[in-house]
């Protein structure tokens, strides 16, 4: 980006009123900036947004205007969910062939064991929709939804802990402190709306193993960009958003002028010292003002009919729920909130794994099918894409003592599961193999960089050309090592 662009992309509205007024003239602002930043306030259109982002439009045209990302925080199990292996049952209990694990690293909760016995899974499966995916009996209702969704069986990752591999899948590198794939989004793309954050976190309560792994604010952080790039975390108790409600005694016109002035002090010190995060304080501070009248209305469910509670199920009603979460997914696309992503808890199933996993399924089956049914009811699908998956998936092999009724899994990197939906994505298709032990790939290998990639791609995005220079580097979602675009699950 050049230094002139750079400039106008941190330009307020504010800023860009306070500048006409001292007479650069409405016209040539509107020049400098692509006309949207002023003209779109006065057009009324929830979705004028606040301007184009860092890129000033899509590398091409966009399949997507907003996103929903469903992410299994823990890793599910692809074998007992998804990659059906029907020849594991005549192996129960044998050894892991060595020739299939390989030498791969293992980590500290099954490297001391003496053997690696193979646990196939308990769960029925049978195929459903045009391509015939096989599916769990843990999952009916995703199993209606096969041909609206391309699932891919040879995801894969190097990271063989939680963290990193969250950290990885979310940001692009497994060490903390880079922009996260919302932020990313909001940089390049901008605002689809006026009143509501462009990138939105939704923390869901689970029923399975209540050992959970902790998720961390920066995986859904800005990194070096500026930080109103960063998702907002809504709340499922008390204010939807911390410190949403004015204190005790200040009134709306109190908290309008006590804002004027702060923002006033804020543009004296930009002017000052030239530091673009004083900037990123003004929009949020402008944009918590908004979301005060804004969010109440987002969270107030009365208006939704029957039709839709029974749709995504009893749970829905609950706040904090994985139900209640997608509902509201959609209802923040409804409203121009660029991307959105929901976290569910506790699908780390090291040992009981026939206990926990079927309530983890049945907290996410049938609201994961809502969400596709209503976008689709809603006229949205073909623009909002849809994203589900974890950071890793697991073995094979048993953790622990291995009996016909129970067992669990460890963290398998090597191959694992997911699924994507809407925004030209070829629904009905399963793409990669893996082999018999579900433990390697044996066709078409997707690492998640190439999963961030085809996200950037259905936003119009080319993942090379979307960076931000730090600290002497040209910081990219994906990247120094080449990414793939996965063409063959687009239209």
């Amino acid at each position: 980006m050049n230094p002139l662009d750079q400039y106008v992309n941190l330009e307020t509205r504010r800023q860009f009123l306070g500048k006409a007024a001292k007479g650069l003239g409405m016209a040539a602002i509107s020049s400098i900036a692509g006309g949207s930043a002023i003209s779109n306030a006065a057009t009324g259109n929830p979705f004028s947004g606040l301007g184009p982002g860092a890129l000033g439009s899509s590398h091409f045209p966009a399949k997507a205007k907003r996103g929903i990302y469903l992410f299994m925080s823990g890793a599910p199990s692809q074998l007992d969910m998804y990659d059906y292996k029907p020849k594991m049952k005549t192996l129960f209990d044998k050894d892991l062939p060595e020739s299939i694990r390989n030498g791969q690293r293992l980590t500290t909760m099954t490297s001391g064991q003496s053997r690696f016995p193979i646990a196939p899974s308990i769960y029925d499966f049978k195929q459903y929709g045009k391509s015939g995916a096989w599916i769990s009996e843990l999952l009916p209702h995703t199993a209606k939804i096969v041909d609206d969704i391309a699932i891919i069986k040879s995801m894969w990752t190097e990271a063989i802990n939680h963290d990193p591999a969250i950290t990885y899948i979310q940001t692009g590198n497994q060490i903390p402190g880079r922009p996260s794939l919302g932020a990313w989004l909001s940089y390049g793309l901008g605002s689809l709306n006026d009143n509501l954050p462009t990138f939105v976190i939704l923390n869901s309560t689970w029923t399975g193993r209540k050992e959970a792994q902790a998720l961390f604010s920066r995986l859904w952080g800005s990194g070096p960009l500026p930080s109103q790039h960063q998702g907002v975390a809504m709340r499922s108790d008390g204010d939807p958003v911390l410190y949403l409600s004015d204190p005790h005694g200040v009134d709306r016109s109190m908290r309008r002028d006590m804002l004027d002035g702060v923002n006033e002090i804020n543009s004296e010190l930009y002017e000052e010292f030239g530091d673009p995060e004083t900037h990123a304080r003004i929009s949020q501070y402008e944009m918590a003002f908004r979301m005060q009248a804004s969010v109440p209305d987002l969270t107030d469910l009365s208006d939704e009919p029957d039709y839709i509670f029974d749709l995504y199920g009893p749970d829905s009603k609950i706040p904090g729920t994985f139900a209640y979460n997608c509902l509201m997914a959609r209802r923040l696309a409804e409203k121009g909130v660029r991307f959105s992503q929901i976290f569910h808890r506790g699908w780390d199933q090291h040992g009981a794994l026939p206990k926990d996993l079927p309530n983890q399924c049945k907290d996410v089956d049938q609201a994961s099918n809502a969400l596709i049914t209503d976008l689709k009811q809603r006229g949205m699908f073909d623009d909002t894409l849809v994203v589900w998956g974890g950071e890793f998936g697991r073995t094979i092999y048993c953790q622990g003592t291995l009996t016909e009724e129970n067992y669990g899994r460890d963290h398998h990197p090597r191959c694992y599961t997911m699924w994507m939906a809407g925004a030209g994505v070829k629904g009905g298709t399963v793409y990669g193999e893996t082999d018999d032990f579900s433990y390697n790939i044996t066709q078409d290998p997707v690492h998640i960089r190439d999963l961030n990639a085809t996200i950037l791609n259905r936003f119009g995005i080319d993942h090379k050309q979307l960076n931000f220079k730090h600290q002497g580097l040209d910081l990219t979602l994906t990247g120094v090592e080449e990414a793939h675009v996965v063409k063959s699950i687009l239209s």
